[in-house]
């Protein structure tokens, strides 16, 4: 049975629109991000502390689905998963929903590599692999 996805709220910032108030398009990238970051602040492990430690999860692969427009002000929630794909690689899913009306705006996952210090592939500890389970 896989674990519940971890919830992380952003709201949308001036800044993250067009002129017509719409989200541009790589924003839900940097949402994936802090949906990522949560999820592995979650298991005990920071990305800080996981460098720190000699690894590194470069993003290997993209996807973003998107469905609707958020817009300035909305808040939002993402909803990340994670999946063990091979023993160095990690696949993560997102799904970004309008706080006001629970609709999914986007979908999307990211791959990536465990890489160790020297930026060859290897496995990740065994209390971030619990994570993915």
């Amino acid at each position: 049975m896989s674990s519940p996805p971890t919830l992380s709220r952003v709201r949308v910032r001036y800044a993250e629109t067009d002129k017509m108030g719409v989200v541009y398009y790589a924003n839900y990238l940097v949402w994936f991000e802090v949906g990522r970051t949560d999820r592995l602040r979650e298991s005990g492990w920071s990305y800080r502390e996981m460098e720190t430690d000699g690894y590194g999860l470069p993003v290997i692969e993209a996807h973003c689905s998107y469905r609707e427009s958020a817009r300035y002000d909305d808040e939002l929630e993402v909803r990340t998963t994670g999946a063990m794909l091979s023993p160095v690689r990690v696949r993560f899913a997102y799904e970004i929903v309008r706080a006001a009306d629970a609709a999914t705006l986007a979908t999307g996952t990211t791959v990536h590599a465990t890489l160790d210090r020297d930026g060859r592939p290897c496995r990740l500890p065994e209390r971030v692999r619990r994570l993915f389970s």
